[in-house]
């Protein structure tokens, strides 16, 4: 270590109370106090070298990574669905931990007619903040008919309480193709 490393080093320690005598600091660039004035910045720089500062940037943005946390998917979600067709239909999503849950249809038919029960679901996290709901419903058809299939639900949090996407409801019965189209789901106030 130089003499001019040496005496970088102390001064980085007297002026942060941190010994640095153990990570000796090679600077090839020099930053000046904007406490003194030009005339004595020379006796006051403290030097910094490129290692060290890549390392208080790598600290910055891993203490950032650590702190950004996934949207917690568990609680109770109102999903409005509109199909390619117009349909519009409303079920609520109940997301328990590892990946159980239950969707109930809340259509206003569907309280008007004896009720909807509620049917067991699934759920799991992908890549980044998408997200996978789904699990068999009975959408009303009319006065007494019902379209049973599964209805399936991939989406992305846009905030912590709000998810949208594309929605596919595949019928069970008969040979009818499925039926796509889009999705909100809003976190229900407790």
């Amino acid at each position: 270590m130089t003499k001019l490393e040496r005496m970088t080093n102390d001064q980085m320690s007297k002026h942060w109370g941190v010994p640095c005598r153990s990570f000796p600091l090679r600077a090839p660039f020099v930053i000046r106090s904007p406490r003194r004035s030009l005339a004595k910045a020379g006796h006051s720089s403290v030097g910094i070298g490129r290692s060290a500062f890549l390392v208080l940037i790598a600290q910055m943005c891993c203490s950032g990574l650590v702190q950004a946390q996934a949207p917690d998917m568990t609680g109770t979600w109102n999903v409005e669905i509109t199909f390619a067709n117009a349909q519009h239909h409303s079920v609520r999503f109940e997301a328990q931990d590892g990946g159980k849950g239950s969707l109930q249809l809340t259509d206003p038919a569907a309280k008007v007619w004896s009720g909807a029960k509620s049917s067991e679901a699934k759920w799991s996290r992908g890549e980044g903040n998408s997200v996978t709901f789904s699990g068999p419903v009975e959408f009303l058809l009319g006065n007494v008919g019902r379209d049973a299939g599964t209805l399936t639900c991939n989406g992305k949090f846009e905030t912590a309480d709000l998810i949208s996407g594309e929605v596919e409801f595949s019928p069970s019965v008969g040979e009818r193709p499925s039926k796509h189209g889009t999705f909100k789901a809003v976190r229900a106030v407790k």
